[in-house]
């Protein structure tokens, strides 16, 4: 499986693109929040011969769908996320009056809900869900076993975690899901955050502040 990652935003969200060679694809966490964003999604996507089949979601803050309405005019795709953050995406448009953020359209409806233990498909790959609230209510990662790779949004980061100031963030709940579903898992698993840098399990188990 491969992985390709997109800044994107004010916020500098990270758009994820995963795929094989099969050549199918998901876009995990879509913000790209301008033309030229677009373009250099569409422009990677037309370059490797992708086929996108899927549009997940971690969570639903504003900065990781800001693109949801463009892959879904792009690729006919409807966004797939957890339930738990639909009433924080009901309200896109006030979010991103609030924030300043630049959005032109509502973002299409979650038309799948997924769930801890569900697993996604693409290609030859499986994405094992992994509900993680205390960021957002609906937080979920994606965990590729045989690769050794979570997507975490903004549940864990580099040396931090998720800020829980946002609606329905709950801090205990956060580090006891981390601690009790993330940290068990192998260290050299690959941790691939909504914003910032790579980095692993065990480092992350080893020195981040929040966790010990």
């Amino acid at each position: 499986m491969e992985v390709k990652r997109f800044v994107c935003g004010p916020f500098q969200e990270l758009t994820y693109i995963l795929y094989d060679d099969t050549k199918e694809a998901v876009i995990i966490d879509c913000g790209c929040a301008d033309d030229k964003e677009r373009q250099r999604l569409t422009d990677f996507i037309e370059r490797k011969n992708l086929t996108v089949v899927k549009l997940l979601n971690t969570h639903l803050h504003i900065d990781h769908v800001a693109g949801n309405a463009f892959v879904k005019d792009k690729y006919g795709l409807s966004p797939m996320a957890h339930n738990g953050d639909v009433f924080i995406y009901e309200k896109t448009l006030e979010q991103a009056a609030l924030f300043g953020f630049p959005m032109e359209k509502t973002p299409p409806p979650v038309e799948t809900f997924l769930q801890e233990g569900d697993v996604v498909s693409f290609g030859n790959e499986k994405l094992k869900v992994i509900h993680v609230p205390g960021h957002s209510p609906g937080s979920i990662c994606f965990y590729n076993q045989e690769e050794g790779v979570a997507i975490v949004g903004d549940v864990l980061f580099q040396g931090s975690v998720g800020r829980t100031d946002l609606w329905g963030g709950d801090t205990d709940l956060l580090l006891n899901g981390i601690k009790s579903k993330l940290l068990n898992l192998p260290d050299e698993v690959v941790v691939a955050p909504g914003h910032g840098n790579l980095t692993t399990i065990g480092e992350e188990r080893l020195n981040n502040p929040y966790l010990r």
